[in-house]
């Protein structure tokens, strides 16, 4: 039965989803059916229990090798095939297990300002109704002792940015020309070149794929009693049981609101160590990611008004 030859491993938030949705209508690729399906996560049955939601997450991974080769069974003879789990960047055990299971295949990194990247993900949550915390500065708090007891990846909103730590790992296990890293901001900004980048990468043609769809973009409801009450009762209920009201949370949120400059310092030095050690390792400027925001962090799918697409222009900061 056939692995996958190239996975789309990191970082959540940073356009995964989207990206996964554009290789898609590439003839020359099959993607996975299921878009996370999550296997190289555990060496065996995920977990049952965990922060709020946790377990209807952990229901969904595809932790049985049969099930996930058959994830792969349809794709035609010599085509390249992949999967997006943008967790497995960050869990050190998850890279070991892909290079035991597929050393050869070809990995894909987002890399997204990390501080953007926690706020998306806080926001995520809040909007869901599933983080009783409403400010991300102080939800990010919580973050240590929300791993201690346990609570899944996606709520390590800290953690899951500091990408010179998981790179500098990824590549003891992988040679760097089985590894394409790029910002979140060349999809945003530079979708054709990005995705023609993408397609070399991966060795198939290009010049077929220009745009990325517009996916995950999460509205952002008001704090008060009424989101109080709705979260109250989603946390308490299981599974789909819950999903109502989460759709209902969604359709009272409004746009996805900027961070402001001063939850921006406060989480900024949380990130400012591990920025140079990804300097050092990519031999890239990260340098904005430590500033001011130029602009407000960009949505896949959206532009601010006055702003073209130009397939050569300059690739901005993000």
């Amino acid at each position: 039965m056939p692995m996958p030859t190239f996975l789309v491993i990191g970082a959540p938030k940073a356009g995964t989803t989207a990206l996964h949705a554009a290789l898609r209508a590439h003839p020359g690729l099959y993607l996975s059916p299921v878009k996370e399906p999550k296997y190289f996560l555990t060496d065996g049955p995920p977990p049952s229990s965990g922060g709020p939601g946790d377990a209807r997450t952990y229901r969904e991974h595809v932790w049985r090798r049969g099930d996930y080769e058959a994830l792969f069974a349809a794709a035609p003879p010599g085509v390249p095939r992949g999967e997006s789990t943008p967790f497995y960047l960050y869990d050190l055990d998850a890279q070991r297990r892909v290079h035991a299971a597929v050393p050869h295949a070809r990995l894909v990194v987002i890399l997204r300002d990390p501080v953007e990247r926690a706020h998306s993900n806080w926001t995520h949550l809040w909007s869901a109704g599933l983080e009783p915390i409403g400010d991300v500065v102080r939800a990010c708090q919580e973050e240590t002792r929300r791993i201690a007891l346990g609570w899944a990846h996606f709520w390590h909103y800290l953690s899951l940015g500091r990408y010179g730590e998981q790179l500098a790992h990824l590549f003891t296990l992988f040679p760097r020309d089985q590894v394409l890293v790029f910002r979140y901001r060349d999809l945003v900004d530079r979708p054709a070149d990005t995705l023609d980048r993408i397609c070399a990468f991966l060795g198939v043609e290009q010049g077929l794929l220009s745009q990325v769809p517009r996916e995950n973009v999460t509205a952002h409801p008001a704090s008060g009693h009424g989101h109080r009450l709705l979260s109250s009762l989603r946390r308490g209920l299981p599974g789909p049981l819950g999903e109502p009201i989460e759709r209902l949370l969604q359709r009272r949120g409004r746009a996805r609101r900027p961070l402001t400059w001063d939850q921006r310092q406060r989480l900024i030095p949380h990130f400012a160590e591990d920025v140079e050690l990804l300097q050092r390792i990519l031999g890239e400027d990260f340098g904005d990611w430590l500033r001011p925001r130029e602009r407000a962090g960009g949505l896949i799918g959206h532009r601010p008004a006055g702003q073209r697409q130009a397939r050569n222009g300059r690739p901005r900061p993000g």
